[in-house]
């Protein structure tokens, strides 16, 4: 019995945490990630609620509650996304509209129903064996960790639409392992599981006013990627609804090939040319449009940086690899599939051209999961790193609409730390009126006047509306952003900027975060925008809003056992297993991000951390009762405090090596780390008893708070500040534990 309710907590944990991963890449790609981020936030407070509700109702605690929870969490799992989508449910009217309200609220309803009684099942095995919890928590830890990866397996091997289903299989194995004669009743959602698999894509794919007809799509873990033809002179990618690049028809004849202008906009040739045998790297090379650029101009090597392994994939071997004329087989090119930060660290002196044509906007912020868009490729380090990898005489062109302004004021700072004098005579920045963009070019030495003025488009007064310089630029547009960025400074500007432009760095890299608080009105809740270019904090708003709700009225319910006769926990067990769930979720959430610098591609990172942390814990719980009550709080802050200061500068120095080695350092890093955080609580369930359900039920709301509250901390202060925040609860939960207030 003691292995069937180890096997029970193991599949219901990984069924819980591949729910909460895949349900985020839906709901990302069809509502965006802050919005995304809102739902679920709110949904998995389900778990603690659910634990709680077991707690105060005792007519729950009946033989066959076990198995009735577990099914019905599947049939709750089956049925919640499919019927949020088909609500239409639009976010920027959910202010305005009680019917979206309402919608909202559905919304939250149907996806916390599988953790609501997924809680209730966790909350009666926990309860019912707590002198097992050692073993019985780290079945919780390790499903937990071995649901991310199944997650994301599922998601590349059959496709998200597919996964929101396999996955509740799981869960409907735990049912049948229950006891009772109930287990046979598992059979009705493992047929509706096979019978709505039929029928995922339409379920979890609402249909939409395409841009332009639809030749393939596909779902992965990365991203929603779908295929238009734009005729027969290109193939549009579009990525999460959101983000857009194109492949070019080319026949691959480079005897017949058209001139360069006929195929792209915006010329870096000239630049090219300052160098023979030209190298060339390219961030974020998505549909291969810049590659076939720096080829019909005669690069002899390049790199094609690309995050995405689907994308590298389809124009390889795929549908766009004939139709864009194989280039990507072309002996010239290498096809990178990285994160082009990690990659490009691996370089000194080597490239003639970087290049960056609006890397990382929309895509990267639609697939935010556990956070609100880190983007290592716009910080002050990340232009340290560039400027290194560029040969003697090399250039840096990278295009944006955004994030210029923060650019600028990176480029200068991060310049100044590698000892450059005068930086600002390195880069000039211009404005592309027609195609809403802005544009930086760095010199690895000083940019000449002829380069300047001459390099990408001539600049003269007929073409001051396809191209003219912010900086260097006329009197006549000295007022512009860029310019005052460059020469007051930005602490200066940014005192009347409606944006947020103040640099970012590897510790706070959250580019995007452009709202500013100041910004605030009421009347611009009437059509909330997912997107913060113009300056309002819509992803601060939503992160206070879910603490909000969670403190003012989902935290108060956490007291209400208090008015019930009987046992309670006392006030140090109580404000530890609170302690202890803000502390581990803000630790878990900073490290997979502080991680992704290192080992490059987000799936990678999360992956590899998460699995680590959790497994590591799991093994950490089963050995807890070798170690005395201190050791193990005291192990955590060391170890945080090396992660701060010391493993940083580990990671630094290895970025040369290839990824499967760097996974290995960053295991071998944060698994003492994951050990010792998987002690505080089956340390604390034996104290308390049959009162674990309670302590279970503060724990996860906790977890909720310590995982939204540490992303304004992140935003505002760094990762560095965010860890040592979770230094501050570890030890706190370590004075309650060792204090003499009562425990039970």
């Amino acid at each position: 019995m003691k292995f069937s309710r180890f096997i029970i907590i193991f599949l219901l944990s990984l069924t819980l945490i591949s729910l909460e991963i895949v349900w985020t890449r839906i709901f990302s790609a069809e509502y965006f990630y802050t919005f995304a981020f809102l739902t679920l936030s709110l949904a998995i407070l389900g778990l603690g609620l659910g634990a709680l509700t077991f707690r105060m109702i005792p007519f729950i605690n009946k033989k066959n509650t076990l198995g009735i929870m577990l099914i019905l969490s599947a049939i709750f799992a089956l049925a919640g996304p499919s019927i949020v989508l088909s609500s239409k449910l639009d976010f920027a009217k959910l202010l305005t509209s009680w019917e979206m309200i309402a919608k909202f609220v559905l919304a939250v309803f149907l996806l916390s129903a599988p953790f609501f009684t997924g809680g209730i099942a966790l909350a009666k095995l926990f309860r019912e064996n707590v002198e097992d919890m050692p073993d019985l928590y780290m079945a919780d830890l390790l499903g937990a960790g071995f649901g991310g990866v199944v997650a994301i397996t599922f998601m590349n091997v059959f496709s998200t639409h597919w996964a929101a289903f396999l996955i509740v299989i799981p869960m409907i194995l735990a049912a049948f392992f229950a006891e009772g004669k109930l287990k046979y009743a598992v059979v009705i959602p493992l047929i509706a599981t096979f019978v709505l698999l039929n029928y995922s894509g339409v379920l979890l794919d609402p249909p939409r006013k395409e841009r332009a007809p639809l030749m393939h799509w596909y779902w992965d873990s990365m991203a929603k990627i779908k295929i238009f033809d734009y005729g027969k002179e290109a193939r549009g990618l579009n990525i999460d609804n959101v983000a857009h690049t194109t492949a070019y028809a080319f026949d691959g004849d480079w005897t017949k090939f058209d001139t360069v202008e006929n195929y792209f906009g915006l010329p870096f040739e000239k630049l090219m040319a300052q160098n023979q045998d030209c190298k060339v790297m390219i961030m974020g090379a998505g549909g291969g449009r810049e590659v076939l650029q720096a080829l019909a101009a005669k690069a002899c090597e390049v790199h094609a940086v690309e995050v995405n392994p689907k994308i590298n994939y389809l124009l390889t071997d795929g549908e766009l690899a004939d139709f864009s004329g194989n280039i990507y087989q072309d002996p010239r090119v290498k096809v990178v599939t990285d994160d082009a930060r990690a990659y490009v660290r691996k370089f000194e002196n080597e490239f003639d051209l970087i290049t960056s044509f609006s890397s990382n906007t929309f895509a990267a912020l639609a697939s935010g999961s556990f956070a609100l868009s880190e983007n290592y490729l716009f910080t002050t380090e990340a232009f340290m790193d560039y400027y290194k990898a560029l040969s003697e005489n090399g250039f840096i062109f990278m295009e944006h609409q955004f994030y210029i302004p923060k650019v600028a004021a990176e480029v200068i700072d991060g310049l100044t730390r590698l000892g450059i004098e005068n930086p600002k005579e390195h880069f000039a920045v211009y404005n592309l009126p027609g195609m809403k963009r802005n544009l930086i070019v760095i010199g690895k030495k000083p940019l000449t006047k002829e380069i300047i003025n001459e390099g990408i488009i001539p600049i003269i007064p007929e073409n001051h509306n396809d191209i003219h310089l912010l900086y260097p630029c006329d009197d006549s547009l000295k007022g512009n952003i860029v310019n005052r960025v460059v020469n007051d400074g930005w602490e200066t500007v940014m005192q009347n900027s409606d944006i947020d432009i103040a640099p970012c760095d590897d510790d706070k890299p959250f580019v995007a975060q452009m709202g500013l608080m100041k910004n605030f009105e009421f009347a611009k809740l009437k059509e909330l925008t997912p997107y913060e270019f113009r300056g309002f904090p819509v992803s601060k708003l939503v992160v206070t809003a879910i603490l909000l709700i969670v403190i003012i009225l989902v935290l108060p319910l956490m007291l209400i056992p208090y008015l019930k006769k009987g046992e309670k926990l006392k006030a140090a067990p109580w404000l530890y297993f609170f302690s202890i769930g803000i502390a581990f979720m803000v630790v878990e959430i900073i490290l997979i991000q502080r991680y992704t610098l290192f080992i490059g591609a987000s799936s990678y990172s999360f992956v590899t951390i998460l699995l680590t942390i959790l497994i590591a814990s799991g093994i950490g719980s089963k050995f807890s009762e070798k170690f005395d009550n201190k050791f193990p709080f005291m192990a955590i802050a060391f170890l945080i405090l090396m992660e701060i200061f010391v493993f940083r500068s580990v990671t630094s120095l290895l970025v040369s090596w290839d990824q499967i080695p760097r996974i290995i350092v960053s295991i071998i890093l944060v698994s003492p780390l994951g050990f010792f955080m998987g002690m505080p609580f089956p340390k604390a369930a034996k104290r308390v008893g049959d009162l674990i359900d309670w302590g279970f039920a503060v724990n996860g709301v906790a977890s909720v708070i310590g995982s939204t509250a540490i992303i304004l901390i992140v935003i505002n202060f760094g990762f560095s500040l965010g860890l040592l925040a979770g230094v501050i609860f570890y030890l706190s939960a370590m004075f309650l534990m060792n204090s003499k207030l009562a425990w039970r």
